[in-house]
Formats: structure tokens, sequence, C-alpha cells
């Protein structure tokens, strides 16, 4: 479980203090608007969207942990996202129960709603328990700084914490990953129980991505706002290094999206590749738009060109 009831605050940009003229008189420094405006991260480039960082990902002060490792990620890039991968397997790559009755065709209405962001290892632990049972869900991500979801998280559960499950199907609400993950795997594993080591290796493993991947899918974006009418929908399967980047993007604009979970084994493989022409994901589908993708770094730019709000 993680409490996170305050969102972070980011540093604004400090003008630099102006050199001594000749002159007396000293130069004035920028406003405080100007300052703001150069605060303002930019758009990422198609080449460069795996690694913008800007200080949506720093989350504390210049000395922190994250801050340190951001420069990491820039070198990096996907790199990163495949050694996060390695930590966390077996978990979260392929169907772990027969799941024919757990989900209808690629195209229906999941009744699974979860609310969570992407750099939090015990929502990881849910979306992980996902994938092994092959269920869908809508996800609404709730990045520090969010203007809509948290706001809903505290209306539905009384409180601000994550991860918040609903099923709609059987009026369920809960908060707690691990009894969430026993209620999936009771409700929608034929009885079944999790498996130990799904539970036990968040303890270990939990955090590695959200430190190799420097807290990115944890701070709303700056120009984050656009909402689109229709929910993005992805096939994903939560261990897959470039749909994790994706997921990322999706949660630091604060995007509420149709996760189609395609692990090994999954009963919406035929589905995905009829759509896609392939079985590889990511794969996003955006109905507002008729964007359709499978090229992680297509899918970047086009989130972030598409859903930020101009400078």
């Amino acid at each position: 479980m993680l409490h996170l009831t305050h969102p972070a605050r980011h540093p604004s940009l400090r003008p630099t203090p102006p050199r001594r003229a000749a002159a007396p008189a000293r130069a004035r420094p920028p406003s405080l608007a100007r300052a703001r405006t150069l605060a303002r991260a930019r758009p990422p480039s198609v080449g460069a969207a795996e690694t913008e960082i800007a200080s949506t990902s720093g989350g504390g002060g210049g000395g922190s942990v994250l801050s340190f490792l951001c420069p990491l990620l820039k070198l990096l890039g996907v790199t990163t996202s495949s050694i996060s991968s390695l930590a966390r397997l077996p978990w979260g790559s392929k169907v772990a129960t027969s799941s024919g009755d757990n989900t209808g065709p690629a195209t229906s209405v999941p009744t699974l709603q979860l609310y969570e962001f992407e750099a939090c290892p015990f929502c990881r632990r849910v979306r992980e328990a996902m994938t092994e049972l092959d269920l869908s869900a809508e996800v609404y991500p709730c990045p520090k700084g969010s203007r809509r979801h948290r706001e809903m998280v505290k209306k539905i559960g009384g409180k601000e914490q994550f991860p918040l499950l609903v099923d709609a199907s059987t009026g369920v609400t809960m908060y707690e990953s691990g009894d969430i993950v026993n209620y999936l795997f009771r409700q929608y594993g034929q009885g079944r129980s999790p498996p130990s080591g799904l539970l036990e290796s968040t303890i270990f493993t939990g955090w590695v991505p959200t430190l190799l991947r420097a807290g990115r899918g944890m701070t709303l974006w700056n120009n984050a706002g656009v909402v689109p009418a229709e929910k993005l929908e992805l096939f994903s399967y939560e261990n897959n290094s470039y749909a994790r980047i994706v997921r990322e993007a999706l949660c630091e604009l604060e995007l509420p999206y149709v996760l189609q979970n395609v692990g090994e084994g999954s009963s919406k493989m035929d589905a995905l590749q009829r759509i896609s022409g392939s079985k590889q994901v990511p794969y996003l589908i955006d109905l507002n738009t008729g964007f359709q993708s499978g090229d992680y770094k297509k899918i970047l730019s086009y989130l972030f060109q598409q859903y930020s709000i101009s400078s």
C-alpha cells in the first residue's frame, strides 16, 4: 500500500542573477511570469520521447534518489525498462490460469476499474495479477498533481490511497494491493490462491522499476490537461519493457484507458492479431482520432502532442 495524500510541488525555475554591468545601474531579473514560461517542459520529440523527464519525475529535491537517477535514465532510455522487467520476472508476463470464463471479446467493456499510478509498486502488484489472470480493466491513472482522478478516488473510497479497485459486476470496492490480488484470484481464478511469490516479491523487487525508471509514471506532466471524449485502448502486458514506457506516458498525461492484457497464453491474442496484424505489444488505439500504432516511439510522440496543452 502506498499513501500519497499530497501532490508533490515542483520547484519553479529561478532566474539566473544578472551580471554587474559597467554602468552603476543593474539589469532587472526576468519577471515571475517569464520564469514560469521558461520552466514549462516541451512535448518530447519522437527520438527523445522515452527519455523526457523534466521536473515531472523528480518529485523531490535535487539530492533525492530519483533526481540522482534521472541522468541515468536519459542515457540508457529503454534499457532501464528492460532491466526492470528482468527484476520482476516471472510475474506479469504470461497467463497463469485458465481464463476462458474471465473475459469476453477484446472489444467488450471491462467491469473492473483500477485507480492507480504506474510507478507505485503496490499498483504494479495488482497489474501483474491482472496479467496472470488475463483480465481487462478500465485504468484511471492518478499521478501526483492529478486534476481529476485522485478526487474521484476520495469520493469513491473516502481516502486518497492506491491502488483502489472497483468491480462493477460484484459491487466490490477495495483498497490494499494484497487484498485486491487475493480477491481477483478468488473471483476470477477459479477460487485459486495467488502464488506466494507474487505477493512476497513486491517487498524485495517491487521498487526496482520505480527506481530504475527514475519515477516515470509518478507525476502529472506540466502541460497535461486535454481530456479525451472516449477512453484510449492499450494492448499490453505488465512486464513488457516497451508497454511500460507507454503506460508511464498515459499516467503522466492522466489519460484514462482500457487495458487489454495479452500476456503469453492470453485469450485475447487472436483479437490483437486481427486488429494489428501482429501479436506484438504495445498496441494503442485512439477512437477519438483514429490513431493506431504498435510503435512505442510513435505512440509516445502522438500522446504528448495530442493531449498536451500548448504552452
